[in-house]
């Protein structure tokens, strides 16, 4: 059995007042290669992030019943998942017979 640590406040160990206040001079650039086309040509760009969806999720904000909520919540992490699961499986299985949005007429 591990004895309970009491967590120790993270220290940066450098000194960030130093870096800040460093005046950068074009001497210092020296050192990096010159970019070629060759280079360039290889070059991408990187997005982070999460990648697009083909049918992104509305956030919406919609009041449940504290007895739904407190059920999908004790599933665990993803209950939201879950509970989106179970609703798209309900449309799935009754079917409008109509549109549900107006038309144009």
């Amino acid at each position: 059995m591990n004895a309970k640590k009491h967590a120790s406040a993270h220290t940066f160990k450098s000194d960030l007042e130093r870096v800040d206040t460093h005046q950068l001079h074009a001497s210092e650039y020296d050192d990096l290669p010159d970019l070629t086309d060759e280079m360039l040509a290889r070059a991408t760009v990187n997005k982070g992030g999460r990648p697009k969806l083909n049918a992104p999720k509305v956030l919406l904000s919609v009041p449940y019943s504290q007895e739904v909520v407190a059920y999908f919540r004790a599933t665990g992490d993803g209950w939201q998942n879950r509970m989106d699961k179970v609703l798209s499986q309900y449309v799935s299985e009754h079917p409008l017979t109509s549109s549900p949005l107006p038309t144009d007429t």
